[in-house]
This record gives C-alpha cells, sequence and structure tokens, in this order.
C-alpha cells in the first residue's frame, strides 16, 4: 500500500475537537501518519498517492452501534455482503449487528460461526453482539464470560426487553463483574402487547392499538434504579419520548453513569408521516409526536443523548405489505443513516460537529473500540461525503438486500463519495 495524503479537506474529527480545512497522510500500514492544517504535501513521502477533496467533509468512519444481518437463517433479508455494500455506501465503517438471527447468537459456537463468516464475506468492522438471555425467552441469562473471551462487544436481547426485575439485578451484577456492556430495549410488554404505533390522535383515527410512552420510561425507571445500586455498563437502546428523555436527566444529573442511544427515524419523522397506513414506518419503538422529535433533538444538544443508530432492520416486501397490525416491524437505514442525519444540520437543528460527534467517538467510547477517531496512529478508517449534494431515496437504488426503507422519494442533501477501510478505497460513487 501506497502513502495517501488528502488535501483541501474539511476535516471533521470531535475526537480531538477538530473542524478546519487542512490535510491528512495516511501510511503504508493503513494509519493516520498526520492531520491537521499545518500538514504540508511535503510531509508525505515522494510516492504518495494526491487525492484532492475539494473542500469535501473528511470524517472518521462511522460507527452504527444497531443494525441487523440476516446470517445465519434469514439471509433472504439481508447478508453480510449487502449489508457491509450498504453500510460502506453510507460511510458506516465499524456495525454492532444483533443476535436474533436463526439460531440466535446465545453460544460459543455461533459466535466463531459469525464471526468467521463475516470476517470471509464482510468488508467492514463487525462487532457481534450476543443475547442476554437464552433464546431472546428473558429467562435464563447466556453465559457471559465465555461470550466475551470469544469477541462479543455487549449483550442486547433487541427488540425484547428483560421484564423479570430480580433477572435485570443479577444480569447487571454479572456485567459488572465482567465489565461487560448491557444494551436494553425500553418497552414494558405487558402495556406494549398487541399495539403497533404510538398512543394517541393518529392511532384513534386510524383504529389501530397505540402504546404509551409510559410502556418505555416505566423500564427506563426501573433499570437506572437497578443501576445505583448494581452499576455496570448499562445502555438504552433507543429512547422515543420527551418523558423519557426527562428521566434520563434526573438520572444523569444524580450520578447515575450510562448511556443513551436514539434512532435516526425517530429524529427525523413523527407519528402523522405513517398517513394512511404506511406500513415501511411501522418501527420499534414507534414513531411518537412531532414535540417528542423536538425533544429528542434537544437531548441530542444537551448531551442526554450520546449515539445515533440506523436501527437498520431489514425485511422483504411480502412482510411488509400486510395490514398494519399484522406487518413486520422495522425498515432498513444504514446507507441512509449519515445524509438523513445532515438534514438535521441544513434545517439548523443541529450542529454538524455534534451529528458526527453522535456518529463516531461516541459510539466508539461506549463500546470501547479503537474507532471513531483520526488521531495519529490510529486506524484509517474515513468517511468522505459532498455536504451539498441533493439526491432523492430511491429504494430500487439502495444496496441492501431488503428495500423496506422508510424515505421513500425524501429529498435529500449530502451523500458519501469514499469510504477507506484501514487505507484502502472500498467505496467509490
Amino acid at each position: 500500500m501506497k502513502e495517501k495524503i488528502f488535501i483541501n479537506a474539511r476535516i471533521i474529527d470531535p475526537s480531538q475537537n477538530m473542524d478546519e480545512i487542512g490535510s491528512l497522510i495516511l501510511n503504508d500500514k493503513g494509519k493516520v501518519k498526520a492531520i491537521g492544517k499545518n500538514v504540508k504535501k511535503i510531509d508525505a513521502g515522494s510516492g504518495a498517492e494526491l487525492i484532492d477533496l475539494k473542500s469535501n467533509v473528511l470524517t472518521p468512519g462511522l460507527v452504527d452501534m444497531k443494525a441487523f444481518v440476516g446470517e445465519p437463517g434469514f439471509e433472504y433479508k439481508e447478508n453480510f455482503r449487502t449489508l457491509s455494500q450498504a453500510a460502506l455506501a453510507g460511510g458506516v465503517t465499524s456495525i454492532v449487528t444483533m443476535p436474533n438471527t436463526k439460531p440466535v447468537i446465545d453460544n460459543v459456537s455461533m459466535v466463531d460461526f459469525i464471526i468467521r463468516r463475516g470476517r470471509d464475506k464482510a468488508k467492514v468492522n463487525l462487532y457481534p453482539c450476543a443475547a442476554i438471555t437464552r433464546q431472546l425467552e428473558g429467562q435464563q441469562m447466556s453465559e457471559f464470560g465465555l461470550l466475551k473471551e470469544r469477541g462479543i462487544i455487549g449483550f442486547s436481547d433487541v427488540n425484547k426487553t428483560i421484564q423479570n426485575t430480580e433477572l435485570m439485578s443479577r444480569i447487571m451484577n454479572y456485567a459488572s463483574d465482567l465489565d461487560t456492556l448491557i444494551m436494553q430495549h425500553a418497552e414494558d410488554y405487558e402495556l406494549a402487547k398487541n399495539s403497533c404505533i404510538n398512543e394517541g390522535e393518529v392511532a384513534t383515527r386510524l383504529g389501530l392499538q397505540g402504546v404509551s410512552d409510559i410502556a418505555e420510561r416505566i423500564i427506563i425507571e426501573r433499570d437506572l434504579s437497578l443501576l445505583s445500586e448494581f452499576p455496570c455498563r448499562y445502555h438504552i437502546n433507543q429512547i422515543s419520548s420527551n418523558n423519557s428523555l426527562k428521566v434520563i436527566e434526573k438520572n444523569k444529573s444524580n450520578g447515575i453513569r450510562f448511556s443513551t442511544g436514539v434512532s435516526i427515524n425517530n429524529l427525523s419523522l413523527n407519528e402523522n408521516d405513517i398517513g394512511e397506513f404506511r406500513t415501511f414506518l411501522k418501527l420499534s419503538p414507534p414513531l411518537r409526536t412531532e414535540d417528542d422529535r423536538l425533544s429528542l433533538i434537544d437531548g441530542i444538544k444537551k448531551d442526554l443523548i450520546d449515539v445515533i443508530v440506523s436501527d437498520h432492520t431489514p425485511e422483504d416486501e411480502e412482510s411488509k405489505r400486510l395490514p398494519f397490525a399484522q406487518a413486520a416491524t422495522g425498515s432498513i437505514g444504514i446507507e441512509t443513516l449519515l445524509p438523513l442525519s445532515l438534514e438535521l444540520y441544513h434545517n439548523k437543528s443541529l450542529t454538524l460537529e455534534k451529528i458526527i460527534k453522535c456518529l463516531t467517538i461516541n459510539p466508539a467510547k461506549i463500546l470501547k473500540i479503537n474507532k471513531g477517531t483520526l488521531k495519529k496512529g490510529s486506524d484509517a478508517d474515513i468517511c468522505i461525503f459532498d455536504l451539498e449534494k441533493p439526491w432523492i431515496v430511491k429504494a430500487e437504488e439502495l444496496k441492501s438486500k431488503s428495500k423496506n426503507t422508510a424515505i421513500e422519494n425524501r429529498k435529500l442533501q449530502g451523500k458519501v463519495k469514499m469510504t477507506f477501510l484501514n487505507g484502502e478505497l472500498v467505496y467509490s460513487n
């Protein structure tokens, strides 16, 4: 590999509080050699490849903390190859994959399979999650110690919540001893049972059973109360309401340490977007009110929310084109994660640095991985994008195997031009 030097780049690296026009040099081993406004062409080797970015934005490769890959068992929805293609087209170089495969990732042999398969088929950094409980049934803990030793980054029951309080306290205790990450889906099962939409005027008008945000809030309140007794690395996968934010703010001010995520869907859409039964917008947690959406944006500004995730959930068309109550939950989103996030910059909701921070260094710190930064000596995982380029989302043009995007025909501004992994160009547009 030759040395590379990127010139005339707008470099945004929140890990270094950097937002400046400058240059970046990569060495022949795919590491960052030098970065910043003081870096000159002469600092690169004589045979270095010169890449003029013409003021396009250069950031660390994005880190997505919640995405589903279909292997094994659901290859018809997504596989490692198509997931990595979609991710790289969106500037995402590191992905935390969920364990709700078939069979479930809850034992050592499955972990070995996932790691080998991912290494052979994917071009991105994959960090597999294992199930918190056996078979995602919420009854018996998985073998945390053995699974962590084999390379598991954290534990999640995906879109299922640990309902049993005594079990949850034991999970936190074990996680604390092992210094492992617990990622909880906050939604009380009994309150949310048979629901498919936010409780309120839209649900009433459409004749659908809704779920109140209290189902989310009650789990957050319980878990944060337990966390004060059993401190561990605890992450709320996604929140969706203003009332949840109030609980988070109160607990953070009381010194409770945890992290919080939000789906880009809940930052960009609300329940009114569902219109007349648009099943591609049936999500978990559900889209809520416009006031909730604005509160979530405010939560990012106040550092109450740490990361933005794609919540990439591919589903085949047959499972989505059903009556709303019977339709599958979720949408794809890893390829559009960055462009849709940039909408929040263009409409002046968030600063560009804050958005990039929630997509790079923040998730990397939570996961304790050496990614999301362009500090000297770090892996050269890079996302380069045109901040102003307009385009329209067309499902058939997206690289995911499933096409269930929640933002079909949406006009966006900002598109990924190049993605580098360990200094190698892996995507170019």
